[in-house]
């Protein structure tokens, strides 16, 4: 328990230095711009002290569990010399922690109010749900079949910028025929699949798989799987639309 208080106390330290910035920023511009008092203090003051705890809660959680629970999945699999289970567990952790992403939910959300607005979807609350799930599915099946890629690469040894410079090429020529009211959405999509819940655990995936296979180096070999979540969602919500 004392060993936990010590951590978390450096946490706190760390995570009110990196916040430190952020905050003087806000001050700033509320203060010396604008030249107006911050609105409720005391709210403001108690939402700032509940966003250093809870950064320093997250960061102390990923070191704790999730980085630690990953590499050893990983780990474990690699030993167990079956390429099927740790495809299987690579598309299921890629699909599972994506679709329960909350920033994903939220642009999915958000992407369905504004699709009922410009007549390209139905206004009614069934059909934005619809479209919202529609849209959290392909995402998440898209993640779910970049890791597994990017578990094949690591396993192969495959170069990583060919995927990758071939991945992008692509997203621009189906962007020229997508339609307009998807592109955005489908940008957008590559960028929140790459948050708190699915970094941890698929960097914590790529790290323990290299480490666990002969020939592969971590540092080298172990990162990238984040680029491969950020690149498919992108060509599969621009299909998405093509087909929609």
């Amino acid at each position: 328990m004392p060993r936990f208080a010590l951590a978390m106390a450096k946490r706190v330290v760390g995570a009110l230095r990196d916040l430190l910035p952020i905050f003087a920023v806000i001050a700033f511009f509320q203060l010396v711009v604008l030249q107006q008092p911050f609105p409720d203090l005391v709210d403001v003051a108690v939402g700032l002290v509940c966003v250093v705890l809870g950064l320093a809660l997250f960061v102390q959680g990923l070191e704790s569990g999730l980085f630690p629970l990953g590499e050893a999945l990983a780990q474990g699999m690699a030993r167990k010399g079956s390429t099927a289970a740790l495809l299987a567990l690579a598309f299921s952790l890629g699909f599972g922690t994506t679709v329960a992403e909350p920033a994903l939910i939220a642009v999915a959300a958000e992407a369905a109010d504004v699709a009922a607005e410009a007549n390209f979807i139905g206004k009614s609350q069934a059909a934005q749900n619809q479209y919202a799930l529609e849209l959290r599915v392909v995402v998440a099946l898209a993640v779910g079949v970049a890791i597994v890629l990017g578990v094949l690469r690591i396993v192969k040894g495959w170069p990583i910028h060919r995927f990758i410079i071939g991945g992008y090429i692509l997203v621009m020529v189906m962007t020229v025929f997508a339609p307009e009211e998807i592109v955005g959405v489908a940008y957008d999509s590559g960028g929140v699949t790459t948050s708190t819940i699915t970094v941890p655990l698929i960097t914590a995936l790529g790290v323990g798989l290299a480490s666990s296979i002969r020939g592969r180096n971590p540092m080298l070999d172990g990162f990238g799987l984040i680029a491969f979540a950020s690149l498919t969602p992108m060509i599969c919500v621009l299909g998405y639309g093509m087909v929609a």
